[in-house]
């Protein structure tokens, strides 16, 4: 059987996504993660980062992390090596894992974001970007990249027979984010008689433990994180799921798209054209100002939004889960 090693931070559990579509395509894989920005993660290190953020030990957990994946690859010999990102490992691993390796990188992040990865890009097998404007962007700089966008574990995001008791719902983070504070703010104030459920950090403790203590309308903002399997059950619940994309997203999707399509429940998103162009039939609605977006929530509450559900639930199983990535991917290396 093939073997691929699979390397990327531990963010929601995407390495495992990645890593069920390879073994549906025949693969024996291996996953090596990892927290960000310290590695080996633990309590001690986690609060130095978060308070002081120093660089000797961002710089000793990475080197610490490349001796213990080089050793790693070495017992497993992989006849692929799958990176997520790709901020943390040197220009030296890559060398010598494409000794015995074919080597990609898929980043599932904004390019700016993570210019280590970039540094990269040349030196392995196939760069893939989420977005397509990152793409031009790299082959301006003169390097060939992929456009390969985000997709939707059907392991994870699949419907279920449930009640739908939560008129709005938005799940993602909150803090750092003006522009969904300000959009999520508004539905709050204007839809104040309906059931309004909002997850995601919003004021974190350690940044403010006066303002996490005394935050407001905690029946709505629940200021918190929760696992996939949690977010699923959230949105088979909702009426409406209202997506907004982080500023870098031009011409691309977050996971949230495709993850909520696979919910089969409806989704109110930001337009980009990528999203357009996906779904041609509507089957997502899409708002371009915040007006429009109050409006289209008033609109989609009192009338059916079934027929919409399914096609956009066909087109994601169909043709946006990580095992039609993947097989994206292989026809390309290979």
């Amino acid at each position: 059987m093939k073997k691929n090693l699979i390397i990327g931070p531990s963010f929601f559990y995407y390495n495992n996504s990645i890593s069920r579509a390879f073994n549906k395509l025949g693969y024996d894989t291996k996953i090596l993660s990892y927290d960000e920005p310290v590695h080996p993660f633990n309590i001690r290190n986690a609060v130095i980062s978060k308070i002081f953020t120093p660089n000797n030990l961002i710089s000793k957990g990475k080197l610490l992390f490349n001796q213990y994946i080089c050793r790693e690859f070495d017992s497993y010999l992989p006849e692929l090596v799958f990176i997520y990102n790709g901020d943390i490992i040197d220009p030296d691993t890559i060398k010598y894992f494409k000794t015995k390796s074919k080597v990609v990188i898929w980043l599932l992040d904004g390019l700016y974001r993570h210019s280590g990865s970039a540094l990269l890009a040349n030196m392995v097998d196939a760069y893939f970007c989420f977005d397509k404007t990152d793409v031009t962007t790299l082959e301006r700089k003169g390097t060939k990249a992929y456009f390969l966008p985000q997709a939707c574990d059907t392991s994870i995001y699949k419907p279920l027979s449930l009640n739908k008791d939560i008129d709005i719902l938005f799940v993602g983070m909150l803090y750092g984010y003006p522009k969904r504070i300000e959009l999520i703010n508004s539905i709050v104030n204007h839809f104040k008689h309906f059931n309004i459920q909002i997850y995601g950090i919003y004021k974190p403790i350690y940044k403010n433990p006066v303002k996490w203590l005394f935050r407001e309308k905690r029946d709505i903002y629940k200021n918190k994180n929760i696992s996939p399997q949690k977010v699923n059950l959230l949105y088979n619940r909702a009426k409406i799921c209202v997506n907004i994309h982080h500023e870098q997203s031009k011409e691309g999707a977050n996971p949230k798209v495709f993850e909520i399509a696979g919910s089969k429940s409806f989704q109110l998103s930001d337009w980009n054209p990528y999203i357009e162009e996906t779904f041609p039939d509507k089957e997502i609605a899409m708002y371009h100002s915040k007006d429009e977006m109050i409006d289209l929530i008033s609109f989609y509450l009192n009338h059916d939004t079934s027929e919409q559900i399914e096609k956009a639930y066909n087109n994601v199983i169909n043709n946006h889960t990580f095992v039609n990535r993947i097989k994206e991917v292989l026809d390309i290396i290979y």
